[in-house]
């Protein structure tokens, strides 16, 4: 199984399409952060609120397989500030060491410094506090609260939409365990086929930096996406391991704007 803290940083972060550059002007427009890992440097207009909801089927061997389900909330603070709320739904068999129940609850507050910049293009931060709020005995959480920050850079190639991510996640101490620490990168690049049809492909890595010689990791993912309306994204693919010992899956989900909140001040 992916360990509960990438599946919460998968959770709070995703694969950039180039959705976004659909209709700048309005805010109903869906800012997909799914399928992937990355995530990108735009948020959602103030005062709205965008969901986003997946399931992730993992093969380990034969008759060893797990669903995850991870689920994030996205609320629009102001015109470069979004809230992320964020947990995943394990449920998995007893061959592999993990039972079912909820994660770890991941909040998170995406803030773009840049647009446009000459060498980082539209850039944001994205500090994030995991809570211990899974559990250890049934595997769906580390028992840690972690503390993170992901450095994002986006920009759009033509009609490619790129977005480069960096993590760096300091992880509690825990059952007489020191604290750690643990990095993710990603790269991932998202482009239209025809129509609503779309298509995403990234690579993502989790390095070891802890000294603790557990073996890195490096990632492929790719399928399409589809946008149903301005304010609902589907998508589906696969998820293949090119470097270290981690499980063939397939996922699908989507990405929905609910709209705004009612009373919320101000706007885009």
């Amino acid at each position: 199984m992916r360990s509960p803290l990438l599946v919460a940083a998968i959770a709070l972060c995703g694969a950039a399409i180039p959705i976004r550059a659909q209709d700048a002007a309005n805010p109903r427009a869906v800012q997909p952060e799914r399928p992937t890992v990355a995530t990108h440097a735009h948020t959602v207009a103030p005062g709205y609120v965008e969901l986003e909801a997946g399931l992730e089927g993992d093969r380990y061997a034969r008759n060893e397989r797990a669903l995850v389900a991870p689920i994030v909330l996205k609320v629009g603070l102001a015109s470069h500030l979004q809230l992320n709320l964020g947990t995943t739904q394990f449920t998995s068999v007893p061959a592999i060491g993990q039972g079912s129940g909820m994660g770890d609850v991941s909040i998170g507050l995406k803030w773009r410094l840049l647009d446009d910049d000459a060498l980082l293009g539209d850039f944001a931060v994205l500090p994030t506090l995991k809570l211990a709020t899974g559990s250890v005995d049934r595997g769906t959480g580390t028992g840690t609260q972690d503390v993170g920050i992901t450095l994002i850079s986006s920009r759009e190639l033509g009609p490619v939409a790129m977005d480069l991510n960096a993590t760096y996640t300091r992880v509690g101490s825990a059952n007489g365990i020191s604290a750690g620490k643990a990095a993710l990168w990603t790269a991932s690049f998202g482009f239209p086929v025809a129509r609503q049809l779309g298509w995403v492909a990234e690579v993502f890595g989790v390095p070891t930096i802890d000294g603790s010689g557990a073996p890195s990791s490096v990632e492929f993912l790719t399928g399409p996406t589809w946008l149903v309306s301005p304010a609902l994204n589907l998508d589906l693919g696969l998820i293949t391991p090119i470097h270290g010992d981690r499980p063939n899956a397939l996922y699908a989900g989507l990405v929905w704007n609910a709209g705004r909140i009612p009373g919320f001040p101000g706007g885009r």
